[in-house]
């Protein structure tokens, strides 16, 4: 920041012809200040134009005290130069930078002034203060050094591209009007000062506008990493957060981000902000933002980008990112010097939350601080939605299903992740058809296994309970389940097909009724148009007795021990005692994950997981989402946030545990600690394959937490296991559970 060039501010008297026009300016460029030829633009001395109505003497000054500046009556005397500040907007200030005698002879640090940094110089006896940015590439003229000449010239060396500037008048060699800003400097008994220039108020800037509107949409959370070239950007969340708008959540990678978006989102419903710099910051959120997009979770992503002026040749970390994000994003667009920003950031948010998909904006660092306009004001959701309509199914259809439902005698209902918010509809539903209630993996704890009509999960993950039901039923009447190959419902059977995604009906094979309709609207018509007759028959004591077998099963092989560690039927009959009934549970990927589905009965938690894109090391960031959302007020306000993970997973994001204690984030972390990457080497057992490279070097989990300033637990026996859940509980913080479990016994 340069001191502005302050121009004679007395009174200059003219005279003029009628008509003739002069150019009043403070630039100091003319010889007959403040006049100048009007020619030049782009400074904050703009040239004023003033032509003579009359041949007369006129008077020209800054002072601003009449209705027609830069006229003035002539009588005041001269400005000082606080008058000046003060009418800018300005002020000076002084900032002690060094202690006395603290610089050797020839030193040069990088040392703050306020916000302006500096390169204090000291040479041949002389302090030096300039800008610390070079103004090429922008250097930090700081952490350069005092080169000399053998002709005994000294200048200095900016660090990055060799170019010099004298120490104390910031000159560049040469006479190039390349120069450096020096600031005022003054050597006082208790140390060295240096004045600065500083603004009376911050500038709004366009970033400003988007984050305020990215406010008023409802986004509470941004989970990102301030970089190079977000700093605009970061600095407009910097202002929300301090006015208590916004929460900022500093994330150790960007694909962390990214999934404590997406848990986030599949918690909630409503989309949180990831940010990161451009190039391999933007990259690294791909994952993630792939993750929400196929779990169709809504999401926000802001990345930085390089200036716009050097889009094409290959800049430093300039990456093409709206190819990059094109396949994953479903609105993705470039912030532009002449955009509608406030409409730009309504439109990426009215995307993410409607079409429930990845919104992306691209964010070039000029235009992150170019200033608001006067009177530019934040946009926001109002008049943007509509009120959601319920999809009604067609009555033909409708008719086919209950038609086909009064056929049946043993109808069994599959709900999947897509009926989630209509659940006690289908349920009502279920018991007046005496249905079983099986659920997919990823619609896990949408009915609480103690429920008279629920069988558990059907699938890899799930419970001869559920694949019974389902072998026995005579119709599947199915509800927002996309039919995958892990979930393995029979194309065999009769099937109705519930969807609010007409896409979804009958995509992978035909069904015998396909039903286009909002889950909750239709499950109820159902209910309501059922005959008064009741020609299903009761399943619940069939139920009761397949539970049974099976819980008996489950204690049986809790009862396993070869010595090397607890086995999974025990730690998730433990966990699903201890667990609180309306906890938050993220979950990872691997044999761990396979065996919560098989032996963890839920009852009102809410499970979330990387569904279809089946991601390793999601558990960790999605509970971060979690936590943040769970300090919302509203429906998920104090619930606990648990995660579970084996070491494969935890090892990919394993330093957002320090995130967590940073943030003083209650998650427990229950790590499955086997020592190998277990479902890859039973992969290859089951396909003849050698077990190779999926042993893990693993370091003391518990440790590492302590270490962090969380809460460490390790558990290497079954009678340890009760006490160290109990413990975890009852600590403030993060906490890690490590569990040595043996990787057989799953």
């Amino acid at each position: 920041m340069s001191t502005p060039r302050i121009a004679d501010t007395r009174p200059k008297p003219v005279d003029l012809k009628a008509g003739e026009t002069v150019y009043w300016c403070s630039c100091g460029r003319s010889k007959r200040q403040p006049f100048c030829d009007g020619s030049h633009k782009g400074t904050v001395f703009e040239p004023v134009a003033f032509t003579a109505e009359k041949a007369d003497r006129y008077f020209f000054c800054q002072c601003k005290h009449t209705k027609t500046p830069p006229l003035c009556d002539g009588s005041h005397k001269r400005l000082t130069q606080e008058d000046f500040d003060a009418s800018e907007g300005l002020r000076r200030v002084w900032y002690k930078v060094a202690e006395p005698g603290d610089m050797q002879a020839g030193e040069v640090r990088a040392v703050q002034a306020g916000r302006q940094a500096i390169a204090l110089t000291f040479h041949k006896g002389r302090y030096g203060a300039l800008d610390n940015r070079c103004p090429h590439q922008g250097g930090p003229l700081g952490e350069g050094s005092i080169e000399c000449t053998s002709g005994g010239e000294c200048w200095l060396r900016c660090p990055w591209h060799g170019w010099d500037f004298d120490p104390h008048s910031g000159k560049s060699p040469g006479g190039f009007d390349d120069g450096v800003p020096v600031f005022p400097l003054e050597v006082r008994d208790d140390g060295v000062y240096v004045q600065v220039v500083e603004r009376l108020e911050r500038t709004r800037t366009v970033s400003d506008l988007m984050v305020e509107t990215m406010v008023n949409w409802g986004v509470t959370h941004v989970f990102g990493m301030v970089g190079h070239s977000n700093l605009g950007l970061a600095d407009a969340m910097r202002e929300q957060e301090a006015a208590g708008g916004l929460t900022y959540i500093g994330i150790r990678h960007e694909g962390a981000a990214a999934f404590a978006c997406a848990g986030y989102a599949k918690l909630t419903g409503r989309p949180a902000a990831c940010l990161s710099i451009a190039g391999p910051g933007a990259t690294n959120l791909l994952t993630g933002l792939w993750d929400a997009k196929v779990d169709r979770a809504p999401v926000l992503a802001l990345t930085g980008q390089v200036n716009t002026q050097v889009f094409g040749p290959g800049a430093f970390q300039e990456i093409d990112l709206a190819a990059a994000f094109e396949a994953v994003a479903g609105f993705s667009q470039t912030v532009l010097p002449g955009s509608r920003h406030p409409e730009l950031m309504t439109l990426a948010l009215k995307h993410a939350v409607v079409q429930r998909d990845v919104a992306h904006l691209i964010f070039p660092d000029e235009v992150q601080v170019i200033p608001a306009g006067e009177g530019d004001a934040p946009s926001g959701p109002r008049g943007r939605l509509a009120e959601t309509t319920a999809i009604a199914p067609p009555e033909k259809a409708l008719e086919a299903a209950l038609e086909r439902l009064i056929r049946a005698k043993r109808p069994v209902v599959i709900v999947g992740y897509g009926a989630r918010d209509a659940m006690d509809a289908v349920i009502i539903l279920a018991e007046r058809l005496h249905a079983p209630v099986l659920t997919t993996f990823k619609a896990k704890g949408q009915i609480a296994d103690d429920h008279p009509l629920a069988a558990g999960v059907l699938g890899r993950s799930g419970t001869p309970v559920a694949s019974g039901c389902m072998n026995q039923a005579d119709l599947l009447l199915v509800f927002g389940a996309s039919f995958s190959n892990h979930t393995g419902i029979s194309a065999k059977k009769p099937i109705v097909q519930v969807d609010f995604d007409p896409a979804a009906l009958g995509k992978f094979h035909p069904v015998e009724v396909p039903v286009w309709g909002e889950i909750g609207v239709t499950a109820r018509r159902m209910c309501d148009r059922l005959p008064g007759m009741d020609p299903w028959e009761d399943r619940t004591p069939e139920l009761a007795s397949h539970w049974a077998q099976w819980r008996a099963e489950k204690a049986r092989r809790a009862r396993r021990d070869r010595g090397q560690g607890l086995n999974s039927a025990l730690l998730f009959d433990r966990l699903s005692a201890w667990c609180p009934e309306d906890a938050v549970i993220a979950v990872d990927v691997g044999n761990n994950t396979y065996s919560f589905g098989r032996y963890f009965e839920c009852k009102r938690q809410t499970v979330l997981m990387s569904g279809y894109l089946g991601s390793i090391g999601f558990a960790l960031p999605a509970a971060l989402g979690a936590w943040a959302a769970t300090q919302v007020e509203g429906p998920h306000h104090g619930r606990r946030v648990i995660a579970i993970s084996g070491d494969g997973g935890l090892g990919q994001y394993l330093a957002e545990f320090t995130t967590a204690v940073k943030y003083g984030m209650d998650i427990i972390h229950v790590l499955l600690n086997n020592g190998e990457l277990g479902k890859i080497s039973k992969e290859q057992r089951a396909g003849h394959w050698s077990v190779w490279q999926t042993a893990l070097q693993n370091p003391d989990f518990a440790a590492f937490a302590e270490s962090s300033g969380g809460t460490g637990l390790r558990v290497e026996r079954p009678d340890a296991l009760e006490a160290a859940l109990a413990s975890a509980l009852e600590a403030k913080g993060p906490v890690l559970i490590e569990v040595a479990t043996d990787s057989e016994l799953i």
